[in-house]
Order: structure tokens, then C-alpha cells, then sequence
């Protein structure tokens, strides 16, 4: 419960409630991948996906539903001239997920992967993060709750992905009042912006944090200041997966600044997600490296819209069929080492 009425108190309070993992399901994960026809080891990282997905659903690990949800904002930021693109692209592309026309429409079927696309207000912009905060404390922790809206179908998998044009500038300041430094060190090219282009964005984004600056100890201040409807949807979401014990697997560079306030609150609060790929936006791979966290593809893709989360889930349901259809060596009648 809130100790003071502010709704930044009740996601507190949901972050001191986080479970940890299962560690007996972790151990039943790999005894069986002991027994399994290989050697051990032999499969590397999908072993320890496999191990990992079964420590987070406290149960042998399975994807029956994996759910890709897809979270659109727009940023009033975008009047600076940020984005090579306008601000209606963004509704534009929400209505070609529709219609099944954009890549992550391919990717989900190739893979068998439910698809969710979440419109977040998107005739009414957050304020320019450069003038004012993009979200009022109420807003901003609002939407956080919408986002966890995305559980509702109760998918066993969850892939984060967004839509929102000009959403690199503002990951960029999100990743700068999380870890520190300029527009400089965190901004890229984004939808194709040039070196004046990223000059520009860098300068919008030194603008916020001077603007903001006083308020920035604080993430979830962080994220409301400097951030936007979709990073707060995909936030909260995370947050809700952690306590419903769904394991997720993160985007990109905006998703990835998302997250990121949820680790600067508690280190351990992102256990439950694998970082699908590092993006050749160049922030990424640095906001990585400061988490810790090793990405699992690197395919020099910087589009968003959940496309790397899409392609890392495939890579989770093949460890899963490796993990529960391969033959030990007792039922196989092979000779074990030894």
C-alpha cells in the first residue's frame, strides 16, 4: 500500500514484492540436460536458456503462448526535428501492424508467435522533454499499469517491442539520466539521421537533462521526466511479468532504456528477461555493457517494433524442443561417458 498517496509508492511496493527464482526447477532443468544425448554443455547457451525459462516458470520449461506485445507512443519532442520521419508515421505503422504489413507481422508468423499492438494515446503527445516533463507522476504511473495490461492473456513468453517516432531521442535521455553522460554518448542515427542530425538530437537531449537535472536521482522520476508512453507501458509490464512469473525477452535501445529504470531501482529486478539482440543503434550495446546483461544476436538491426525479441523467442522455442524432445541416453540405449 502507498505510504504517502503517491502513485510512485504502489510501484515501489510491487518492486519490494518481486519473487526470485525457482532454483529446484533450475536443477531439474539441468539434471535433465545431463541426461540428455550430448555432450554436456555441448549446446551452450540454449542450455542455459532452457535452465533459465524454467527457473522463472516453476515448471519444466515450455512456450505453448508466447505473446509478442508491441507498445506505441508519440513524443512531443518530435517538433525539434529529431526523427527523419513525422510524428504520423507513428499511427501509420500501428495500422500497418494491423493489416499485417510490417516486418514483425512476418517474424511472429514465422515463428508462431502471438501478436498484441497497444496504442497509447497517440493523438495526444507527451510534452517535449527538452521544455517540460513528458508525464505528470499520475500519468506516467498510469500508464505503467496499463502496460501490464499485456498479461492479461496469461502468455508463457513475453517479447517488448515499441513504435514511436522520435523514441531514440528520448531513449537516448533516458539512458543518460540512468547511467550518466551527454546527448553525445548516447545518441544515434536512429530512423537515418546524419552527423547534424545526431548533432541536433544530442543538443535536444543536453537540453532535457539540464532542464530535468535536479530531479534525475530518482528512476521512476527518470522515466517520467525524460520518457514517453511506451517506455512507461513497457516498464510496467516487466514489472508484471516478474511478479506473475513470465519470462521476457527485451528489444532494443528504447526497450532496453525502458528496462533500465527498473534496474537502477533493484539490480535484480530484471532476472526474468533475456536481451533478445544488441541494436547497431550505438547506445544500446553501452547500456548493455552498464547492466551487465549479454544480448543473444547481434544482426545489426536497428528497426524496432519488437523484431529482435520476435527473432530471440524462435532461438527460446528451439532450446525449449531441444530441452523436452530430445532422448536421454538410457531411452535412447546410447552409451553415456564414463
Amino acid at each position: 500500500m502507498s505510504t504517502t498517496g503517491l502513485p510512485f509508492d504502489d510501484i515501489r511496493a510491487l518492486l519490494a514484492r518481486m519473487p526470485g527464482p525457482d532454483n529446484a526447477a533450475r536443477h531439474e532443468a539441468r539434471h535433465r540436460q545431463e541426461s540428455l544425448t550430448k555432450p554436456s554443455g555441448s549446446l551452450g547457451r540454449l542450455e542455459e536458456i532452457a535452465e533459465w525459462l524454467a527457473a522463472w516458470q516453476g515448471r519444466a520449461p515450455a512456450v505453448t503462448r508466447p505473446l509478442v506485445a508491441i507498445f506505441a507512443g508519440n513524443h512531443g519532442v518530435a517538433q525539434k526535428g529529431v526523427s527523419a520521419f513525422p510524428p504520423e508515421v507513428t499511427a501509420q505503422m500501428v495500422t500497418n501492424f494491423a493489416a499485417g504489413g510490417a516486418a514483425i507481422n512476418q517474424i511472429c508468423l514465422a515463428y508462431d508467435l502471438g501478436l498484441k499492438v497497444f496504442d497509447l494515446a497517440l493523438e495526444v503527445p507527451t510534452g517535449d522533454i527538452s521544455e517540460e516533463a513528458a508525464m505528470d507522476e499520475r500519468g506516467c504511473a498510469a500508464t505503467m499499469a496499463f502496460g501490464m495490461e499485456a498479461l492479461m492473456g496469461e502468455p508463457d513468453l513475453l517479447c517488448i517491442g515499441e513504435m514511436g517516432i522520435a523514441n531514440t531521442t528520448i531513449a537516448a535521455a533516458v539512458c543518460a539520466g540512468i547511467f550518466g553522460g551527454t546527448g553525445a554518448d548516447w545518441v544515434g542515427p536512429g530512423t537515418g539521421k546524419d552527423a547534424a542530425g545526431m548533432a541536433l538530437k544530442a543538443a535536444v537531449v543536453d537540453q532535457a537533462l539540464e532542464l530535468h537535472g535536479a530531479h534525475l536521482r530518482d528512476p521512476l522520476e527518470v522515466l517520467r521526466r525524460l520518457g514517453g508512453r511506451e517506455l512507461a507501458a513497457m516498464a510496467g509490464v516487466v514489472l508484471a511479468a516478474r511478479l506473475q512469473r513470465v519470462p521476457v525477452i527485451v528489444d532494443g535501445f528504447v526497450a532496453t532504456a525502458a528496462v533500465s529504470v527498473l534496474w537502477k531501482l533493484n539490480p535484480s529486478a530484471l532476472d526474468h528477461c533475456l536481451f533478445g539482440h544488441v541494436s547497431a543503434e550505438p547506445g544500446h550495446m553501452r547500456a548493455l555493457q552498464a547492466m551487465g546483461k549479454v544480448p543473444l544476436l547481434a544482426l545489426g538491426m536497428r528497426l524496432g517494433e519488437g523484431t529482435g525479441a520476435a527473432l530471440a523467442a524462435g532461438i527460446v522455442k528451439a532450446a525449449v524442443a531441444c530441452h523436452s524432445g530430445m532422448a536421454t541416453f538410457d531411452a535412447a540405449g546410447v552409451t553415456d561417458r564414463g
